[in-house]
């Protein structure tokens, strides 16, 4: 599985501006020491001001280099080794002040001259006051460097040294450290070039009149997850999804649908495109057998809806599925691995992700899960709690197995 090893031997050079974030400029290179990458860290005169260069230097074990026209060191024109030298370019935190440069081919300092020069991957995490983050410049400079080519993190949201709630905090070091992982294992792993994947994600809404509906806790999260890492890992993803607050995935086609039929649609209409469908929506097994066209008033204490069985699509594409490759999910509360078993032989199925939802931190609306992987020969594959970004790799690394 694609995951922290990735960082082993690798050469990151951070970049820390002059933001009360500053500080955690130093977890960030701890952390990333541990992991055994070897760091080169560039500070602004600004970032000097609130954390001191030597600590960076003595967590980093490598010179912290400041000025254009600091003491010669080697013999090495600075910017330019650090910029070759680099597998890829951290700056965290960024200020606005930065990010205008960058976008504006501005190199005035030692970080923004090693930036002009670098071929490396740049990753950027921005740190400053809400309104700052939020002005139409700032924002305008972001999304040209984001058309460039350089990644970003989102920023948190929450109280802002200034004593504002808003959207501008650095992102934490976690997401930091899982976005250099990614944007390197992008860089190296594109072992889905080829295939074309369907993913369906998030719930489905049927309906009982104009304003209600039965639906479930599906947030979306696996399926987009999944959609995401499979596309970074050079997929061509087709991902048809229920109603979820999730934003779109960037270079991702997405189809929205409500109910279920209308999934069996998109996903029958577009099958004989997919190499592979990944089934991850929670699909409704039921819905009313009569949709009002009004508004049912509550009048009476009690309604009766009669219910008629949702056709079964990952049944449905097991009938005419050939050579193609079919994962199905199984959301159990009991007899798990049973369940999930007879769902393979029924659905004709490659393999099928099993999760218990009972279990804390698996399941629904959280960001992480539990799951087994179940084979066809019924090989039961178990994996720890894990973010749903892991999840997704494990999935598809086992999809891989299968396809070749």
């Amino acid at each position: 599985m694609i995951g922290v090893d990735v960082l082993n031997n690798k050469n990151i050079v951070l970049g820390v501006t002059g933001s009360i974030a500053a500080y955690k400029a130093a977890d960030i290179v701890s952390r990333l020491k541990k992991l055994k990458a070897n760091v080169n860290v560039i500070m602004t005169e600004s970032a000097t001001k609130f954390i001191s260069p030597l600590t960076l230097q003595i967590l980093s074990s490598n010179y912290v280099a400041v000025g254009m026209f600091d003491e010669v060191k080697s013999w090495e024109i600075e910017h330019i080794s650090l910029a070759t030298k680099a597998d890829i370019f951290v700056i965290a935190p960024a200020t606005a002040n930065i990010i205008g440069k960058i976008a504006n081919g501005i190199a005035d300092d030692l970080l923004t001259t090693t930036v002009m020069a670098t071929k490396a991957p740049v990753l950027i995490a921005p740190a400053m006051n809400v309104n700052m983050y939020e002005n139409k410049i700032t924002q305008e400079n972001i999304n040209k460097l984001k058309s460039l080519g350089y990644k970003f993190i989102e920023p948190a949201t929450g109280i802002l040294a200034c004593g504002v709630y808003g959207k501008g905090k650095l992102a934490d070091v976690d997401d930091i450290i899982s976005g250099i992982v990614e944007t390197l294992s992008v860089t190296q792993h594109k072992d889905l070039a080829g295939v074309h994947l369907i993913v369906t994600a998030g719930p489905t809404q049927e309906p009982i009149d104009p304003v209600r509906y039965i639906t479930n806790r599906s947030s979306g999260k696996m399926g987009y997850s999944i959609a995401e890492r499979a596309h970074k890992r050079g997929a061509e993803v087709l991902l048809i999804t229920g109603p979820t607050g999730l934003p779109a995935v960037d270079g991702i086609k997405t189809i929205n649908i409500k109910t279920c039929e209308e999934m069996l649609e998109q996903v029958r209409h577009n099958f004989e495109w997919a190499d592979a469908v990944i089934m991850a929506a929670a699909v409704a097994d039921y819905r009313p057998e009569y949709v009002s066209e009004q508004k049912i008033k509550k009048d009476d204490d009690a309604i009766m809806l009669k219910l008629v069985k949702n056709p079964d699509i990952l049944e449905q594409l097991g009938k005419i599925k050939g050579n193609k490759k079919l994962v199905g999910f199984a959301a159990e509360t009991e007899a798990l691995y049973e369940n999930a078993k007879k769902k393979i032989d029924k659905k004709n199925l490659d393999m099928i992700v099993a999760n218990d939802v009972t279990e804390k931190g698996a399941g629904f609306e959280v960001d992480t899960n539990i799951i087994s992987i179940i084979d066809r020969d019924g090989k039961v594959t178990k994996y720890p709690l894990m973010s749903k970004m892991q999840v997704a790799d494990a999935i598809l690394d086992r999809m891989l197995d299968i396809l070749k």
